[in-house]
């Protein structure tokens, strides 16, 4: 599983170091795809609703969730997408993980937070 992993992570950068394109202050400093892998942890919560959400999951989706545009933006990119993220299933991680301060209702693409 290890291998498994490092071969992600690696196929994640690559991916998003030649995204190269800065989406207008949906994720300051950054972009969607190069904070998506922040999102490591929830990689299989985001491809199987019935996977548990491990708790670094959860604190990095907090973090990213206090600006809800960058978590949409995170969990609709093309280098979540390419990883194997069912964004119809991510955007219930945030509810999924019990936050309370989660932006219950905010529109993501063709998606809405619950």
């Amino acid at each position: 599983m290890g291998k498994l992993f490092c071969i992600m992570l690696f196929m994640i950068i690559g991916i998003a170091s030649l995204s190269g394109v800065y989406s207008a202050g949906q994720c300051p400093n950054s972009t969607p795809d190069m904070e998506v892998l922040k999102l490591i942890p929830c990689a299989s919560a985001a491809q199987d609703s019935n996977a548990a959400v491990s708790k670094s999951c959860c604190t990095q989706v907090k973090i990213l969730g206090q600006n809800p545009e960058c978590l949409c933006a995170v969990m609709l990119s093309n280098t979540a997408k390419s990883s194997g993220v069912k964004p119809e299933i991510a955007i219930t991680i945030p509810k999924r993980c019990n936050l309370a301060d989660r932006p219950v209702g905010f529109k993501c693409g063709a998606y809405i937070l619950p």
